[in-house]
């Protein structure tokens, strides 16, 4: 009965070839994923359909990093199938944000999860902290965030797992690519370098996206909003110039 348990309690929570769709607060959001999981981190980035493979500390001080629109100049960028085939013994982690939040809302996600195969299981996890002054919202704040969080000696996490979800889309795409006279598809105009613009979205692939997004806003218990990547680039630049 115990070995029944257990074998049911491991299909609900992540675990080697799944992957973790992460809210994304805090530098602490990685290293608790990797003392419980042990995953592969990526760095997702608005409108990209590939993933930059990264490691826990370049994912903690990503936490830290002013947020932009496309990964760095020579980075390597994969798709979510490629780096599970890789890595068939890790689960791997998406912060499908692109980008940190203070934990009062849920940004509009990049299109990374949609090159998910479409029978490997998606864990939303939703992280959130007590006190909240060691979330980073605003990049750059090194030490401010150093300070927060050795000025208490206790800091409360509070993890959230919903039950997974499939990429959907994926048995779609995997369809119309069987019905052209078996042959593969031809390239998607919309799609060059991994990018796809928001027009370009499927209803099945936006149909998965929210299914994802909505779950993630239920755990937290926050709302969803539009405000993404962009505008918070745009905050950021006139928070510095207040500031100074």
């Amino acid at each position: 009965m115990l070995s029944s348990l257990a074998k049911h309690t491991a299909t609900r929570v992540p675990g080697p070839g799944t992957i973790i769709s992460s809210s994304h607060t805090s530098p602490l959001d990685a290293l608790y994923l990797a003392a419980i999981f042990d995953p592969v981190f990526t760095a997702s980035y608005p409108g990209y359909r590939l993933v930059q493979p990264i490691s826990l500390l370049q994912a903690m001080l990503h936490a830290l990093a002013p947020p932009t629109l496309h990964p760095p100049r020579n980075a390597t960028v994969v798709d979510l199938s490629t780096l599970l085939q890789q890595h068939p013994d890790r689960p791997v982690v998406v912060f499908p944000e692109c980008t940190t939040t203070n934990g009062r809302a849920i940004l509009p996600f990049s299109l990374s999860l949609l090159s998910a195969p479409a029978e490997t299981k998606i864990f939303p996890v939703s992280l959130r902290y007590t006190a909240p002054d060691i979330t980073t919202p605003v990049p750059g704040e090194y030490l401010k965030f150093l300070w927060n969080l050795n000025s208490r000696s206790t800091h409360c996490i509070r993890v959230r797992i919903a039950e997974c979800i499939y990429n959907s889309a994926a048995v779609t795409d995997e369809k119309a690519t069987l019905e052209i006279n078996g042959e593969s598809a031809p390239d998607d105009p919309t799609l060059e370098n991994g990018i796809t613009a928001g027009e370009g979205l499927g209803v099945e692939e936006k149909r998965v996206l929210d299914k994802i997004g909505e779950a993630l806003a239920r755990l937290g218990r926050v709302k969803r909003v539009g405000l993404g990547v962009r505008e918070k680039i745009d905050f950021v630049r006139a928070w510095t110039r207040k500031r100074r």
